[in-house]
């Protein structure tokens, strides 16, 4: 992307993940993004799901966790140098430490990683909070000058994060997921929010497949700032696009003046 380009093509990487097998899933990722670099219209930007190299294998994340995000970081870096794509790696279980963390990674065509985010909202109906240390800090991250916003999963349950992220100039908001059934509604329905309320575009990719008790449906999402659906994936593997234009954000937030009508000094949150 040039500096500034404000049209950008992305792809969602929409796949199964297996439990535990940390091989496996780099060699589906891998295999996943080179058809989307291949493809006839070339991405700019590739998004993976959450948890992808070990899936929620929690009893054994000691073990299998990335050390330092050192061997994944290493490919991915390479993968975004050699063809030219953006990538947002997804979440990975990172370990640093004795601890670990759910963790987000961003890294630009030229190879560089630029931010990371570990998901600060542990979400317990998948024992995370029994496993997983949870993440500080608030991550926005210019991409060729355009600010964005990370969140993951169950981040998108807490509106002031992207209002946040929002106030911090993000213009697109990134979601890497492992949501499952029966809670589609809540998905579809809290990422247009998330677009609407904060007239941003929101970039979900979830995970598909079974593991263990859980099924996860899919349905990755590309939403504009008007909250409406450019693009989203069946409940089967597959890649997801759509072309977004960013400076439709300014225009929707010109439209509808939300940021300068707020009341911060009334709020009490």
């Amino acid at each position: 992307m040039s500096h500034q380009q404000t049209s950008w093509n992305i792809a969602l990487i929409q796949c199964d993940i297996q439990m535990g097998d940390p091989a496996a899933n780099r060699q589906a990722v891998e295999r996943w993004m080179k058809q989307a670099v291949d493809a006839a219209v070339k991405p700019d930007l590739i998004v993976l799901p959450e948890m992808w190299n070990t899936g929620y294998a929690l009893e054994q994340i000691q073990e299998l966790a990335d050390v330092e995000g050192r061997e994944s970081g290493e490919w991915i870096s390479e993968f975004a140098l050699h063809n030219g794509v953006h990538i947002v790696a997804g979440s990975i279980a990172e370990k640093r430490g004795e601890e670990v963390y759910n963790t987000m990674r961003i890294f630009e065509s030229s190879g560089k990683e630029i931010a990371s985010y570990s998901k600060m909202h542990l979400f317990r109906l998948m024992q995370e909070e029994k496993h997983l240390s949870s993440g500080q800090s608030v991550v926005t991250f210019d991409l060729e000058g355009q600010t964005s916003g990370a969140s993951i999963c169950y981040d998108i349950r807490f509106p002031e994060l992207t209002r946040t992220l929002a106030l911090q100039g993000a213009k697109v908001l990134f979601v890497p997921a492992a949501w499952p059934h029966p809670r589609l509604h809540h998905w579809r329905t809290l990422l247009m929010a998330r677009a609407i309320e904060n007239q941003m575009y929101v970039v979900a990719c979830n995970r598909t497949g079974q593991s263990g008790k859980d099924n996860f449906f899919g349905h990755s999402m590309i939403i504009d700032p008007w909250g409406e659906v450019l693009a989203e994936g069946g409940e089967e593997e597959g890649i997801i696009t759509a072309q977004i234009d960013l400076s439709l954000v300014d225009d929707v937030r010109s439209r509808i003046p939300v940021f300068e009508d707020r009341r911060s000094s009334l709020y009490r949150l």
